[in-house]
């Protein structure tokens, strides 16, 4: 197995770099409604692409799956679902719902066109999780991603991987299993990197199931460079790390796992007292 890698960029230049080097999804991310609202002064950026993203991306990308995260559910949905389909996205996400009548609604704007996933990254969404699964499968909803940026917000967390460690990515992971439907969680740096170190988060997706994660701003953020040929570096090495170490973890034991999953809960132990110590 090796995890679905996706990458956020409107950049065809970007584009066709990541998708050289292994990224399985290029992310177009359409979502502004309500997100500099409910992220205001925290070091997030706010997504400028359009719709308009789309038709430029797909020109470019043919090996790697075209991912859209439309808005989330309002009156105009529909419509902006149909201009995603017609501008040739493979898979539309569904952000920020918290009921499984957001999910029906969803499937039928979608209406089979195209591949679906579900961003569960509200409490809302957590507390209903089992009749949002069971419409899910009804509804022939494809994948899941659990979203540890919102979440940990509302839990009033300080850092995102808390919610891995203290057992909330794993509870609702093995709920999601339960109805045979694959989902991912979280994103990532370069493997060594990271206040939580990638190395030990990927372990972590194998231990549970995972079968995706995102390349994260802390892998290469070309909000602050647009540097082509450090890109190509960045991504022929950082993912070629991450294919070889993922080829290792095949054949790791059920103890590495253990061990490492104790490890995560000591480093976000750390990353957290640290955080607490600059308020």
């Amino acid at each position: 197995m090796s995890l679905k890698l996706m990458y956020i960029t409107n950049n065809t230049d970007i584009a066709k770099i990541v998708e050289k080097y292994g990224v399985d999804r290029v992310w177009v991310d359409l979502e502004k409604r309500g997100k500099s609202a409910r992220q205001k002064g925290l070091n997030t950026v706010q997504s400028t692409h359009n719709i308009d993203d789309i038709h430029k991306i797909r020109q470019v990308v043919s090996k790697s799956e075209l991912l859209v995260r439309s808005n989330p559910m309002y009156d105009d949905l529909k419509s902006e679902i149909d201009e995603i389909v017609h501008g040739g996205a493979d898979i539309i996400m569904l952000p920020y719902f918290t009921m499984a009548e957001e999910v029906k609604k969803f499937a039928d704007y979608v209406n089979g066109r195209v591949k679906t996933i579900l961003l569960v990254e509200t409490i809302g969404a957590e507390n209903n999780i089992e009749d949002i699964l069971t419409t899910a499968k009804r509804e022939g909803i494809d994948e899941i991603h659990i979203g540890l940026n919102d979440l940990h917000l509302q839990y009033h967390m300080n850092f995102m991987f808390e919610l891995l460690a203290n057992g909330k990515v794993e509870k609702i992971g093995n709920k999601i299993k339960e109805y045979a439907i694959p989902f991912g969680f979280g994103g990532i740096a370069k493997l060594d990197e990271g206040m939580l170190p990638a190395r030990h988060i990927i372990a972590e997706h194998y231990r549970l199931g995972s079968s995706m994660t995102i390349l994260s701003r802390s892998f290469y953020d070309s909000w602050i460079s647009n540097d082509l040929e450090e890109i190509e570096r960045v991504f022929k090495y950082g993912i070629g790390e991450i294919r070889e170490y993922e080829q290792r973890l095949e054949n790791e034991t059920a103890e590495f796992f253990d061990n490492n999953r104790r490890l995560v809960e000591e480093e976000v132990k750390a990353v957290v007292d640290k955080l607490k110590y600059k308020e």
